[in-house]
């Protein structure tokens, strides 16, 4: 089985935000970047469907600060083939994937994969910086595919995958989608594996990462961002003070006050 699993790194929100200049986007000059915390989870799900059935697992990934490092952690892990997909390197490539919107790198992302013959697309359900929803289903609509997401297993089998997926209230539904197909992954059936560091450095010697180039980024479609704050402060609470009865007879002054009694 040919399985591609497309990652993206997102702003570490344990870092302190501040917008920049323009008021209308994140200020990343400083900002770390991290792997999506469900793309963690789509390149376990892969290795696991690899180790179980065989095949090969291709990690994608738009060209970030520090994304080498994401993919031969990947490689670490039993990924076989490493793909960072380069844009216009007079603008710096990875300041201009920072800055596209997830239809600009669906579609960017799409070609490349289309190249590839998935049988299995894996992304991860959502990250915390989808301002114009997540990557994979807009993924899925480039390539042609159906997608279906919030996915916690995988089993393959005939030319189907049958999917996991969790619905509120603690329910379980199984889905048979025909393959290929696209998946949103919310957890992989095991915790993402840890790979030491030195491990990490190992692979940095036998593999390889191959570039890609993307086209230009179009991102239609994608939000346009009048302003952006940080939540500022509107009406203070009041703290009532007085005896049990004082709070009270105030608690109800108020709520009539309010049209609620």
């Amino acid at each position: 089985m040919n399985i591609v699993v497309l990652v993206k790194l997102v702003p570490d929100l344990v870092e302190e935000l501040n917008i920049d200049p323009s008021g209308a986007a994140l200020d990343m000059s400083w900002l770390r970047l991290i792997i999506n915390e469900f793309d963690d989870h789509a390149i376990e799900q892969a290795i696991l469907l690899k180790e179980r059935g065989g095949g090969q697992v291709t990690i994608v990934a738009p060209e970030y600060e520090g994304v080498d490092e994401v993919l031969f952690t990947a490689a670490a892990k039993g990924a076989d083939r490493l793909i960072k997909l380069s844009g216009d390197a007079s603008a710096g490539s990875a300041q201009v994937f920072v800055a596209a919107n997830n239809h600009a790198l669906a579609r960017a992302c799409a070609a490349v994969i289309k190249e590839l013959q998935p049988d299995l697309v894996l992304t991860g359900v959502q990250a915390n910086n989808d301002l114009d929803g997540p990557l994979g289903p807009t993924l899925a609509e480039c390539l042609g595919m159906p997608y279906v997401g919030y996915i916690s297993g995988v089993t393959v089998s005939d030319g189907k995958v049958t999917a996991r997926k969790e619905y509120p209230g603690g329910l379980i539904a199984e889905m048979e989608v025909k393959l290929p197909a696209v998946l949103g992954i919310q957890a992989a059936e095991q915790p993402p594996r840890y790979v030491a560091v030195s491990k990490v450095r190992m692979v940095m010697k036998t593999a390889a990462i191959e570039e890609r180039a993307a086209d230009a980024l179009d991102p239609s479609g994608g939000p346009a961002v009048g302003r952006m704050f940080q939540p500022e402060a509107a009406v203070h609470a009041e703290m009532i003070t007085g005896s049990p009865d004082e709070v009270a007879d105030k608690l109800v002054s108020i709520f009539k006050e309010a049209g609620v009694l």
